[in-house]
């Protein structure tokens, strides 16, 4: 059969299995990996040592005989309102947080990888000859977006993340390298253009300074790496910006027009998470991961924790960086909270200044004195 039927057929599998997109491309180096190695020596990359792998550089070096690249995009997106809509109300007698969309239901990587696990295995069904295969979401040495970029799945935009036209950049993205030879989703033909164009949203609403210029991102600066990666304390300078972030950050695609018509028909499994009052202790309210109050955030054990957020993305913050996250934001909500909130909010952050986690207790004392300020 015809390399390019097979590569359709693969793709319609893909679908079949709720991908959004799927694309093939070649197993080769892309122009879009040549200024890596710069981007690394500037120290963009902050503590994310695991992005200096040498192997990034060379899939032979991945998969020893890869020809090819299955590149497949699943959506996560919902109905709910972006972060940039949900604090427009103002004032609240109970402050919330936001948590990345990405990360309100089941962990991505088990569930994509499920699905990308079964595709290997319509692949062994369906050829006969031996091959070999590997998949990673978001845990290899690859770089998906250059890869999805030349499988035909979309454009890298100014805010680094890929964007397609009609599906905009609320999606996963999960590779299966491959010793098969198959037809590209390209082949004579250029990848996907830019079209950004002259617009610099994404730029100038990131809080941080994250995009230091179109196309490039400065990690250290990022909500995202701030508030997962990093394991120490948070830049002093950087936490007022940060608002109420306590678990990623969505603003440079919730600004994206390419996500205003962006589909919502995610997974049940990237709902938000919720806890009825009869799971929790008494008399508390329901709690859930959109807009979660970070009052409760804040009273969570580390017992607590590992056991609500188990099969969550929330996990890899670790106890103490959520904590050290939510008292950050606790001290941003109190510039917008009545007195008697604000009350609230000083005895929870006093509770957490005498943590014996220093990481939490630093940012419990530097919520405190801006509360501080704000009353002086």
């Amino acid at each position: 059969m015809e390399k390019s039927l097979e590569s359709e057929w693969i793709r319609k599998r893909a679908r079949r299995l709720g991908f959004e997109l799927c694309g093939v491309a070649p197993a080769e180096k892309f122009p879009e990996l040549d200024g890596f190695a710069d981007w690394l020596a500037r120290g963009y990359g902050g503590e994310m040592r695991y992005l200096g792998d040498a192997r990034r550089a060379d899939l032979q070096s991945v998969l020893p005989g890869a020809k090819s690249v299955i590149v497949c995009a699943l959506n996560y997106n919902t109905p709910l309102p972006h972060s940039t809509q949900a604090f427009a109300e103002g004032a609240e007698n109970e402050p919330r947080g936001w948590i990345s969309r990405y990360a309100w239901g089941q962990d991505y990587h088990a569930v994509i990888g499920a699905k990308l696990e079964e595709l290997c295995g319509a692949l062994r069904e369906r050829f006969a000859a031996p091959f070999e295969t590997r998949w990673y979401v978001d845990t290899g040495p690859v770089h998906e977006r250059a890869l999805a970029h030349h499988a035909g799945l979309g454009w890298i935009g100014k805010n680094t993340l890929l964007l397609n036209e009609e599906v905009g950049s609320y999606f996963f993205l999960g590779v299966i390298l491959t010793t098969l030879e198959l037809a590209p989703s390209l082949e004579g033909e250029a990848p996907p253009p830019d079209l950004c164009g002259n617009c610099r949203l994404c730029l100038d609403a990131c809080p941080t300074g994250a995009l230091t210029e179109a196309y490039v991102m400065d990690a250290r600066r990022c909500i995202s790496y701030l508030t997962i990666e990093l394991r120490g304390a948070i830049p002093e300078e950087l936490r007022a910006p940060m608002g109420r972030h306590v678990f990623g950050c969505d603003i440079c695609q919730d600004v994206c027009p390419y996500n205003r018509r962006a589909p919502v028909d995610a997974l049940p499994a990237f709902a938000p998470r919720s806890w009825p009052k009869k799971s929790l202790p008494a008399a508390a309210p329901d709690e859930s991961l959109f807009l979660p109050r970070l009052e409760w955030l804040a009273s969570l054990s580390e017992e607590e924790f590992r056991e609500l957020f188990r099969g969550s993305p929330i996990r890899r913050s670790k106890w103490r960086g959520l904590l050290r996250n939510v008292g950050n934001a606790l001290g941003n909500a109190g510039a917008q909270a009545d007195e008697e909130t604000r009350a609230r909010i000083r005895a929870r952050l006093e509770m957490l200044a005498q943590s014996g986690e220093e990481l939490v207790a630093d940012s419990a004392r530097w919520a405190l004195g801006r509360l501080g300020d704000m009353s002086s």
